[in-house]
């Protein structure tokens, strides 16, 4: 396989990623809305410790460590999205 053939496989893989990153969002919102609802902090340091922590319970041991510093991004976004929809409902 060359690297044309590989690179239109990572582009293929990115573009799966990409809806799962936008329904992980969506669920992200309804977990804004619940937790402006209910009069929760956006951060819970301890459920991001863990979930990345069980994320890389889930890996190949080649793949832990990566994937793992992959999701402490992936989750800090998805906060950020939650602040800024709860944000943006008290201007409304």
């Amino acid at each position: 396989m060359d690297l044309t053939e590989l690179r239109a496989q990572i582009d293929a893989v990115d573009k799966e990623l990409i809806a799962l990153l936008e329904r992980r969002l969506d669920v992200a919102a309804a977990i804004a809305d619940y937790k402006q609802a209910h009069g929760l902090p956006v951060l819970d340091a301890g459920r991001e410790k863990a979930k990345i922590e069980a994320v890389k319970a889930q890996c190949r041991p080649d793949t832990a460590r990566f994937i793992g510093e992959l999701y402490g991004p992936i989750i800090a976004a998805a906060r950020a999205y939650e602040a800024s929809r709860m944000e943006d409902s008290h201007g409304e």
